[in-house]
């Protein structure tokens, strides 16, 4: 997988709740352009929370794309993001966007890329973006010994990762859908 150097997006699930966060921090090159962007949104009506990792203007053209995919097939996620995923891959204008999705609606997560793949986390917890893997890590960690919410998990592994890789900071947007 590519690493984007713009952002940090994560999604956790836990006792029926799903939370999906992002960073704030938007970068050209080495400089940063804006602290409080905001990469995660709600669709299908608060029924469907998605997020981005990669060019603004290329997540904003697929989250569009993606909206109209939910609502084509009455908001069923899986299928939505296969479609979206075999569309992106074979469109020649679409292969050249540089983003990545995470999704997640009252029961699955996914993971959709431009390469075509649309993988669901073995562990309830998916993260992309350049401080991904420190976010990853972090959650892993704190799903194992803690037993604090999604969204106190996700929160906790965004601040960690915002103070380890230099694209991510610590204005996190939060999202969650569940009990």
């Amino acid at each position: 997988m590519n690493e984007w150097h713009h952002t940090t997006v994560i999604a956790v699930r836990r006792d029926g709740a799903v939370a999906l966060g992002s960073d704030g921090q938007v970068t050209l090159g080495t400089t940063v352009l804006k602290s409080g962007a905001s990469k995660v949104r709600r669709l299908a009506g608060g029924k469907v929370l998605a997020g981005f990792a990669g060019s603004v203007a290329d997540a904003l053209a697929l989250f569009a794309r993606f909206e109209a995919r939910l609502e084509a097939f009455g908001h069923n996620l899986e299928r939505a993001a296969v479609e979206l995923a075999r569309e992106w891959r074979t469109d020649r204008a679409l292969r050249h966007l540089e983003a990545m999705l995470v999704t997640a609606d009252a029961s699955t997560t996914l993971l959709v890329s431009g390469t075509g793949e649309v993988l669901s986390p073995d562990d309830d917890v998916v993260a992309v973006g350049s401080g991904a893997g420190y976010a990853l890590a972090a959650a892993r960690a704190l799903m194992h010994h803690t037993q604090l919410g999604a969204a106190e998990v996700a929160r906790e592994a965004l601040l960690i990762a915002a103070g380890i890789d230099i694209y991510t900071n610590d204005h996190i947007t939060l999202e969650e859908l569940g009990p």
